[in-house]
Parts: structure tokens; C-alpha cells; sequence
């Protein structure tokens, strides 16, 4: 079994979703994620913009987020969005523990604004999924500037990080 399906069914089966929803979804989720690729979040969502378009699932892994739509009447699958993380820009999430909701938002590459809204059943489960979406998009993903370490030829006192330079001599 590779990693997507080992992480993919216990991240469903947290966050409450029936087995008939997982495996209708599974198929597309199937072709838009690599095998090795391991599963952060699987739920529910909405488009607060658009409150009649549907029944949304959302995925996310490392690498990937990946938003399936139900249709309300022939329950067809449709493919929302699919994409990498590092090609949204401008993400943002606002927790409210009152509404037992969060909001999610991002920019995808070909400029159009998304915007989910995921609820839950407790306000605890609020602040974990923050703490989900904090760890997928802060604290993984950095701009290519911020890992770059080194570049062959730079001289020693070039490679160091702009707070490391020493002080100069008086």
C-alpha cells in the first residue's frame, strides 16, 4: 500500500466523513495526487461565495491541494481545483472557534480568488486544523531565496544571511 492510501483513509475517518463519500471521491483524488505523496487533510467544505454550487471535499497533502464538487441534483463529480502548493500565493486562514468554522483563501496561479469554508463539530477541532494549515503553509513552504544556502563562487561573508554579517571594525 503506498503512501497516499495509508494516509488518506485515516485522515477522512478523523475528520467524520462516511465511507460512501471517501470512496465516491477517491477516484479523482487518485489521479491528481502521487502515490508518495501523504495526506495532511481530507474534509468538507463550502464556498462562501457560491452557497448553492454544490457538495465540495477537500484534500490536502504536502504538496497538493485538491478540491472535488459534488452537483446537488445528478451528484456528479467535477474537479475544482487542482493544485501545488507552492503555485498559491496569498493564502490566508481566519479561525472563528465561535462559528465552529474556518475559512481558508487563496490565489491560485491563473489569478482567480478561492475561498472555502470548513466547519466542524467543536471549537477544539478549529484550532487543530490551524494548526494543520499553519504547518502546510508556513512552515513548509519558504521562497526559493530562503533556501538558498549558498552559491558557488560567493565568498564566505556572501553565503551568510543579511542579521549574520559581522559588525564592522572601529
Amino acid at each position: 500500500m503506498d503512501v497516499f492510501s495509508r494516509t488518506f483513509l485515516p485522515a477522512a475517518a478523523e475528520t467524520g466523513l462516511a465511507t460512501q463519500t471517501v470512496t465516491r471521491h477517491m477516484p479523482v483524488f487518485r489521479r491528481c495526487v502521487g502515490s508518495g505523496d501523504a495526506t495532511i487533510l481530507v474534509t468538507r467544505c463550502s464556498r462562501p461565495d457560491h452557497p448553492v454550487g454544490g457538495e465540495y471535499l477537500m484534500l490536502l497533502t504536502h504538496r497538493r491541494l485538491v478540491v472535488t464538487r459534488q452537483t446537488r441534483v445528478l451528484h456528479r463529480l467535477r474537479l475544482h481545483l487542482n493544485t501545488e502548493l507552492r503555485e498559491l500565493s496569498n493564502v490566508t486562514w481566519s479561525p472563528d472557534p465561535r462559528a465552529h468554522s474556518l475559512e481558508l483563501a487563496a490565489t491560485a496561479i491563473d489569478g482567480v480568488r478561492e475561498r472555502f469554508l470548513i466547519r466542524t463539530h467543536h471549537p477544539k477541532q478549529v484550532w487543530q486544523l490551524d494548526a494543520l494549515l499553519n504547518h502546510a503553509f508556513r512552515t513548509r513552504l519558504r521562497t526559493p531565496a530562503e533556501r538558498l544556502v549558498a552559491t558557488i563562487g560567493d565568498s564566505p561573508a556572501a553565503a551568510r544571511p543579511a542579521g549574520l554579517q559581522p559588525a564592522p571594525a572601529r
